[in-house]
């Protein structure tokens, strides 16, 4: 797997953020999930074979800093747009997972004509106490990846401290992800969104692992229901939450298919 370009852009009040590029054709811009992007993954490979992946890194999670400046839901979404202009991916096909399908899901609601086609990958931004969203922020160090993942040896392996960097200051980079996911999500993960999919008409492809551990599957037909566009829903077997990460191949032909 061959390294994507890297690229510094700056956002108002946040300061610098790295930007991931690879791949030629049709841009595609992709916003990581609950720890962002410590490291390319797989799945934006089998991205970047048919598309030009532009992968932001949003406050606060690995590349990027300011998220202790992000007070409410208006300000991260208001970053996050500023970000995606400052990548060149306003006006692009968005995918999102977990935390960055949430403000992909956010910025397609806001501002309409910055998203062309949109897919969500286990988006967070509905509750339902009936079938509550796990507290991922609760969880023991020890239950984070099994939760999280159906494959917590691949799920360590994203995590783990790239070469040349400084162990202590790689935890930091973790730690720092987590309180950023934990500034935009804490409590519930509940946003308002409900009262927001309406807004949202881009055609949108909703991805869910079977065996999601953290936001139950019938949110998939919550987030369906709601939507005021074109809307697909795909199961991904024996995929977690980060269904991305569990099932590369699968989840990235299935956006790819429906972009097409």
């Amino acid at each position: 797997m061959s390294a994507p370009s890297e690229r510094r852009v700056r956002v108002p009040r946040c300061g610098e953020a790295r930007v991931w590029e690879k791949g030629v054709g049709p841009p595609l811009c992709f916003l990581g999930g609950l720890r962002g992007l410590p490291r390319w993954p797989a799945f934006l490979d089998r991205l970047a074979a048919r598309r030009r992946v532009i992968a932001p890194s949003l406050p606060g999670f690995p590349g990027a800093a300011g998220h202790d400046v992000l007070d409410d839901l208006a300000d991260w979404v208001v970053a996050a747009l500023d970000l995606c202009e400052a990548a060149g991916a306003a006006g692009a096909d968005f995918v999102g997972a977990s935390a960055g399908a949430t403000l992909a899901a956010e910025i397609a609601a806001f501002s309409r004509e910055s998203v062309r086609r949109l897919a969500l990958i286990a988006p967070y931004g509905l509750f339902d106490e009936r079938e509550p969203v796990a507290d991922v922020f609760a969880l023991r160090k020890d239950e984070v990846a099994r939760t999280l993942s159906t494959d917590p040896a691949t799920y360590e392996a994203f995590l783990a401290k790239p070469e040349g960097v400084d162990e202590i200051e790689w935890q930091v980079i973790l730690l720092r992800a987590e309180e950023a996911a934990a500034r935009l999500l804490w409590p519930t993960g509940d946003l308002g969104l409900a009262r927001r999919l309406h807004r949202i008409v881009a055609p949108t492809l909703l991805v869910w692992g079977s065996q999601d551990r953290v936001l139950p599957a019938s949110y998939a037909k919550r987030f369906a229901s709601g939507l005021g566009g074109l809307v697909q829903v795909r199961s991904v077997e024996g995929a977690g939450h980060m269904a991305e990460l569990d099932a590369p191949e699968a989840v990235a032909d299935a956006v790819l298919e429906f972009l097409r």
